[in-house]
């Protein structure tokens, strides 16, 4: 459901996963904006949460795309993702986890990183983030919904290498927007790359069990 809210539109609780076409595609010349990160790379076993405040990005853009990586037993697999990419982005109250099972004599070990819980926020530029589930509160402002992929030009351009390793789709649905704020945002993800990344006020830990963000 759709109401507009100051120029922008918004959808409370929103929530996408987007499965992408890997029909073989022919390589095409894709215009990347500077920075851009190569994709030519394997996502481990492990997926991971990620909660964090409020999100506030500017150049966004999200297509589908499918991540190569590898079970913990070793097998390659394939996850399909929304890749969520932002120009530049801050991030405030930001907690990743990651939980390893089984490890020899200790059981489940828990990492818990949080950063950007004081006045100064985590900054990102040319951040993607690939996505497997997502909940947030989220107003975007100037939204392009059902453009396609290669033509997303508002965010820093799909990932090099996507296209000709067949990762992604340059044709398939994409949506963008000039900026967008996420608020109480819940994500699983696979991946997370960008050009730099600050991360204010940084806290890791490790612990024995399940400890996760959410």
């Amino acid at each position: 459901m759709q109401s507009q809210v100051r120029g922008g539109t918004r959808w409370k609780r929103f929530a996408v996963v987007m499965v992408p076409s890997v029909a073989a595609t022919a390589a095409i010349g894709v215009a990347l904006a500077q920075g851009a990160l190569a994709a030519s790379f394997s996502v481990s076993g492990q997926s991971f949460k990620v909660t964090t405040k409020q999100l506030d990005g500017t150049g966004f853009s999200q297509y589908g795309a499918m991540d190569e990586g590898y079970t913990l037993t070793g097998d390659k697999t394939l996850h399909p993702v929304a890749v969520s990419a932002f120009k530049s982005a801050t991030i405030k109250s930001l907690c990743q986890s990651v939980v390893t099972p089984n490890v020899p004599v200790f059981g489940n070990v828990s990492l818990i990183l949080r950063a950007g819980d004081g006045d100064t926020p985590v900054k990102a530029e040319n951040l993607y983030i690939d996505v497997a589930q997502l909940e947030a509160d989220a107003t975007f402002r100037g939204i392009d919904i059902g453009v396609a992929a290669k033509d997303a030009n508002k965010g820093p351009g799909m990932k090099s290498g996507e296209v000709a390793n067949k990762q992604a789709n340059p044709y398939g649905f994409a949506q963008q927007a000039d900026s967008v704020t996420l608020k109480n945002v819940k994500q699983t993800a696979w991946a997370t790359t960008a050009g730099t990344f600050k991360l204010s006020g940084l806290k890791m830990s490790l612990s024995t069990g399940v400890k996760e963000c959410y």
